[in-house]
Parts: structure tokens; sequence; C-alpha cells
């Protein structure tokens, strides 16, 4: 029981990379739309204050904010084509369907039943506009919970044929006829359920929001401890899409999530200072500045005969963590020698946003230094105070330092650089890794006949194609169900794949490969002669 409710959260999770990979692209553009409209800006280069480019700013960025009062079809799609085994499009297509017919059921219903309050009277009445029409304000959960229902409907039915008259029926026709009524009777249940969740998940919220620096530090710390399994999302998602992070009034309309909040902010020039519920979203100060620490003093601890390697190593792993904010490369390469460094890493992480909240830095710090300073320095100091993250960045990288060389010293941890005589720890930058494979393809032959493709010898270190049931990945890793988990070889996949780690747990493996892994995704599905998605 423990595994299977262990491998649908995982599924669950992967599933959830598509829609929220692809919201902060908005709020980029929001960013920079907000750009043309900075009276600072402007002010300081009169030259910009022209109709067309202030014009286009204010469509580029109010357009954009559209998406965050859809969310709901977004996730809705998102997850169902995430989760569908195979026709992922159409299961896409049926999602959208789906949605549209709960939202007009729902209303319907609630019409029938004198439950709908009237139009100018929705602020606080736990309804609203969903694609203009009037239901119960359930916001992302509402495309959660039809994504996994579509998902599951589709992947049970998409089989389904019939003979003769009603061949027309069947595949995905079927599902949408099993989808319909599904839909419209959780449209009448959820009538008089939801208000029950809202209330517990807004109680939550208080609670959370009420707890203060402890619930920043703990929200801070499982971010990081869930890392390797792959969940550490659904610890922030909900504060970034949910009412968990906020709820808040934002030129006319009401915002709930810590990211939706400060995307409205953004694109509202009314707004002089970023609510406080901006803190959920600065996850990435370990990223830009703490994790750095932690190189230079693997670094420094390695011994003297291996600091040139180490450096090679060590010094594309920050940079990536810097810019981009992917900090698996090195997180996993002290995660499995020294546990305690990881547990230490992530209370550092959330004791740094606790500091954040304690100083009231209202800066936007998801990821790396490319998201940091599109999306403060246009914002100016007094809607973000950006000067004050970065100075506690410095602080912590200093702490980093400090803490990681004394406990590496201490206990003799064998990071990178310090390992016994014979051992390798290793670091791959995705240059390595695109040489390796460009050697190994320019050679490319039948596995059978010769020197396999880097494809090929990282399905012979799954145990085989036989052994790979599923292949998927997420932002950073390969995800794979397998037949028998003993045959994968973790020293292959680390040493001559660019692995900078392997996860197995039961049946599912996490083979860690960083920015690059949708390149290593589609040659594993190329070489087992697999439609990517199957």
């Amino acid at each position: 029981m423990k595994e299977k409710a262990m491998d649908a959260m995982q599924r669950f999770s992967k599933a959830m990379f598509i829609p929220v990979l692809i919201l902060p692209i908005a709020g980029i553009l929001i960013a920079i739309g907000n750009v043309f409209n900075n009276a600072k800006l402007l002010e300081t280069f009169p030259f910009l204050d022209v109709p067309i480019l202030t014009g286009f700013g204010s469509i580029l960025s109010g357009s954009l904010v559209s998406i965050l009062t859809n969310l709901g079809l977004i996730f809705c799609v998102g997850i169902t084509v995430g989760l569908a085994r195979k026709e992922k499009a159409i299961a896409g297509f049926t999602a959208l369907l789906g949605y549209l017919v709960f939202v007009n059921a729902m209303n319907k219903f609630m019409e029938i039943t004198d439950h709908l309050v009237k139009a100018d009277a929705l602020q606080g009445s736990g309804q609203t506009l969903v694609l203009g029409v009037q239901i119960l304000d359930m916001g992302v959960f509402l495309g959660i919970i039809l994504g996994l229902i579509t998902a599951y409907v589709h992947n049970k039915f998409i089989d389904t044929e019939f003979n003769g008259a009603f061949q027309i029926y069947g595949g995905s026709r079927f599902v949408f006829i099993v989808l319909i009524p599904i839909v419209v009777a959780l449209a009448v249940a959820l009538t008089y359920i939801w208000p029950f969740f809202q209330y517990a998940i807004n109680s939550l919220g208080t609670v959370i929001n009420h707890s203060g620096n402890l619930g920043v530090f703990l929200y801070g710390m499982l971010e990081r401890l869930l890392i390797p399994t792959g969940l550490h999302h659904l610890v922030y998602t909900p504060f970034l899409y949910t009412s968990l992070g906020g709820i808040a009034e934002v030129g006319g309309q009401v915002f709930e999530g810590a990211r939706n909040i400060y995307y409205a902010e953004i694109a509202d020039p009314a707004v002089t200072r970023l609510s406080d519920s901006v803190i959920w979203d600065a996850r990435g100060i370990s990223k830009m500045y703490g994790l750095l620490g932690a190189c230079l003093a693997m670094y420094h601890m390695a011994k003297p005969e291996n600091k040139k390697k180490v450096k090679a190593v060590l010094i594309p792993a920050a940079v990536t963590s810097f810019v981009a904010g992917v900090t698996e490369p090195i997180e996993f390469s002290f995660l499995f020698v020294a546990p305690l460094l990881f547990v230490i890493h992530a209370m550092l992480n959330g004791l740094a946003m606790v500091t954040l909240n304690i100083l009231d830095v209202r800066a936007i710090g998801p990821n790396g230094i490319i998201d940091f300073l599109l999306y403060n320095i246009p914002l100016g100091i007094e809607k973000t105070s950006w000067p004050m993250y970065v100075l506690v960045g410095i602080a912590f990288f200093l702490i980093y330092y400090v803490v990681f060389r004394f406990l590496i010293g201490k206990f003799n941890f064998k990071t990178i650089g310090r390992e016994d005589a014979g051992q390798e720890t290793k670091l791959y930058s995705k240059q390595e890794y695109k040489e390796s494979r460009s050697k190994k393809e320019e050679s490319q032959v039948n596995p059978s006949e010769g020197e396999p493709s880097m494809a090929g010898v990282i399905v012979e270190a799954l145990g085989g194609a036989e052994n790979i049931n599923t292949v998927s990945n997420c932002y950073t890793r390969l995800r794979l169900t397998v037949q028998d988990s003993s045959k994968v070889d973790e020293e292959t996949l680390k040493n001559q794949t660019g692995a900078s780690g392997v996860i197995i747990k039961d049946q599912n493996v996490q083979v860690v490969y960083g920015l690059q892994v949708g390149s290593v995704r589609k040659a594993v599905d190329k070489y087992l002669g697999r439609l990517e998605g199957e």
C-alpha cells in the first residue's frame, strides 16, 4: 500500500511539472512588459516614452495576467497530459472539453437550486467567474481534481473498441462519453461539498501564516528535504497558486497564491510595494548564494592533488545553480556521501528565508540570477528591497562556507575530491555530456555488433530494454519504472552517462541529468523504438 501511494505521488508530481514550469515564463514576460511602463525608467530615458513602446508593454503584461485567472484550466489540461499513458494530445483535448462541461454544469445546477449570489456581490462570497461563468471559487484545485479524473478515465478506456455500427464510439469518443456523467455528477456534488474543503484550506492557510517565521522555516526546509524524492514542488506549488500562499485584491480583482498575487502587482502600476506573501517564492536564496559557499568549502577541503579536477567539476555546477537555479548536481554530490550536510543545507535554506522575512524583503527570487534581475531591477528598490536580498545572500554564502568546511573536516566526509583511493565522485557539466554523447554517436552501431550509443549505455545500465516499463522526465531528471530495480547499475549511469545522481525506490528510478535531460529522454525513447510519452 505504501509503495503504491509513493508511486502515485511521484507520477502526480511529474505531471504537475507541465503547468508549473510554463507559468514562470508568463511571469517574466509580465515583468518585461512592466519595464516599458516603468515611471522611473521613462523619466531617466525620455526617448522610451512613446505610445508604441508603452502600448506594447501594457498589452504584453495585461494580456498575460489573464493566465492567472484561468489556472484551473491550465492545470486541468497539463495534469491530464502528464498522467496520460498514451494519446496525450487527445487526453489534453478531452480535459478541455471536460472542464467546459463541469463549469457550465455547476453554474446551471447552482442557478436551479438558487445558490448563485448576485453578480455585484461576488467578492468574499466564495464564488467567482470562470471563463465568464459564475461558479464556486475552487481556483487551481478545480484543475487538479478534473485533471486527475480525466487522466484516470482516459487511461482506463482509451483502448476500448466496438464492432459494427458502434465502432465510431470507441477510443477517445468513449472516453468522453464516460467522462460526461462523471463530470456532471461531480459538479453537483462539489456544489455542496467544496465549501467545507474551502473552509479547511483557508483555516490551514491562516494557521501557517499566523505561525510566522516558524512556518517560513519549515516551508524552506521541507522544500529542500524533499529533493531526493522528487516531490519538493508539492510543497511550494500550493503556496504559489492557492489561498495557502495568501489572498489579495489587486486592481479590483482578487488573486490567490503568492505568485499569482505578485504577477498581478507587477502589472499594476498603482502598486507601490509587493505583498509580504512574496516570501513563499524567495526560494532561490540558497540556489544563488548558499550552495556556492558549499562548493567553495568542498573545493578547499579537497585533497591537494585533486583540486584541479574538483575545480573543473564544481565550477560548471555552481554556475548552473547561480544562473538557472538548478541545484541537483551540487546537492547530489554530497547527499549520499554526507546526508548530514544535506539536512544542514535544508535547515539553512529555511533560515535564510526567515531572515528575509524578518527584514521585510519583498524581492522575487524563485530560481537563479536571471529571474532575479528580470523581476526585481525594473520594479525598483522601493517595491522589493532587492539589495537587501543580495546582502542576505552574501551572508549565507559565508555561513554555508564556514559550516560546510567545518563539518567536512570534523566528520571526514568523503565529498568530491576527498574520496579514498580507487573511488571517484564525479559531476558532469552539460558540455561534458554533449562531448561524450557526440563521440559515442560518431561511432554508433548496433549494440550487439560493437560499441553502443550513449542511449544504449543508459538502457543497458537500467537493466536492458526488457526491464524498462515507462520513461518520462521532469525538469532535471529521467524518471522510469522498471521490472527489477536490482538490475540498475548506478556506477555506470554516474561514470559513463553523465548522471549526477541516481535514486531508486522500489520500481521507481530517477536519474539526474540536469537541464539536458530532455535530449537524454528523446535519445532513450528513440533507442527503445518508442514514441515520446509511451
